[in-house]
């Protein structure tokens, strides 16, 4: 008899901008897709408070209501390092204010859900994060160190092991040899704990004189930059999922909408259009321009039109030129 999959909750972040959106198509895509979910979805939104010039938080009573009808809990945390200035530290701060000591998936709020979650093995002790990733950071600059020394000090200022955290099988200053997430999803057996090392880690990196750094930008790949230390400092890593699910066949990062209908498969897109459509979903989603126009107006399709997604072009730039060439870029 196989062990039933163990039981864990999603976090995902909604605040007054559109964000509320996605939230909301991301709990109606998760109770569609994954009927056997049992653990909680938490919608984390920031409060108001010194770190943000206006109120991030979530007034749109039926944004509220249609997302407490897909059994959506509204889960208040404050800001005490970033906010406003860096609002890719929500998902860095929230984490402080899910149940201790129980397993989470957080998962970036422009996602569907595809699939069953309970498909996935995750082994919570091992934590990980999304590998759907390019090189993005660091960027070595003429006179500084290479990304093996980048990384290197890095790993050094929090007393990790680095060379461990090295695939071999690449070659030295090539991206790929070091450990490099994109944080559209991450998991670990405690969110207290891993929330309260990835804001050390993201802060010491952020405020530190770490003389390798100099030159580098961290806005807005901060958090990327102290993933995949947070990842190794708790035993996880590259290979703690199999590939194919998430990010794969069981969710969806799409980011924006244009390059979800230009990119993404036909089972996406019907996901997509499916848990928009009833009522209590579609009035809110009517608010937001790309989802009223691409999806509910279904301008869409002629996005999908345009290409072949078994020839996509190599550089996302050329696929964002051409949706904008038509006239169909929105964001």
């Amino acid at each position: 008899m196989q062990a039933s999959a163990p039981k864990f909750n999603i976090v995902i972040i909604g605040q007054n901008n559109r964000l509320q959106y996605e939230a909301l198509l991301f709990a109606a895509s998760l109770r569609h897709s994954s009927l056997d979910f049992a653990g909680r979805l938490f919608v984390a939104v920031p409060q108001a408070g010194p770190r943000w010039p206006q109120d991030p938080s979530l007034h749109d009573e039926d944004a509220l209501k249609a997302l407490r009808q897909l059994d959506a809990e509204i889960l208040p945390f404050e800001n005490n390092v970033f906010g406003h200035s860096y609002p890719y530290g929500n998902k860095i701060e929230a984490l402080q204010a899910l149940p201790e000591g129980e397993p989470f998936v957080f998962f970036d709020s422009d996602t569907l859900i595809t699939g069953d979650l309970n498909s996935v093995p995750f082994d919570f002790d091992r934590p990980s994060a999304s590998l759907r990733v390019e090189g993005t950071w660091p960027k070595p600059t003429l006179y500084g160190p290479g990304l093996h020394g980048i990384w290197e000090a890095l790993y050094r200022k929090f007393g990790l092991d680095f060379e461990s955290s090295q695939d071999t099988s690449q070659p030295v200053d090539y991206w790929r040899r070091y450990l490099y997430f994109n944080a559209g999803f991450f998991f670990y057996s405690c969110p207290r704990k891993f929330g309260e090392r990835f804001l050390n880690y993201a802060r010491t990196i952020r405020d530190d004189d770490i003389p390798e750094l100099a030159g580098q930008n961290l806005d807005p790949w901060l958090d990327q930059a102290a993933l995949p230390l947070v990842i190794h400092s708790f035993g996880g890593g590259r290979d703690a999922l199999p590939s194919g699910l998430l990010d794969g066949s069981v969710s969806c990062h799409y980011r924006l909408f244009p390059l979800l209908y230009a990119r993404e498969s036909d089972h996406v897109v019907e996901v997509l259009e499916t848990v928009a459509a009833p009522n209590r979903v579609k009035k809110v989603l009517k608010a937001y321009d790309p989802i009223k126009k691409l999806v509910l107006q279904r301008k869409g399709h002629k996005i999908r039109d345009m290409f072949d997604r078994d020839n996509l072009p190599k550089r996302e730039q050329v696929i964002r030129n051409q949706i904008r060439n038509k006239g169909l870029w929105m964001r």
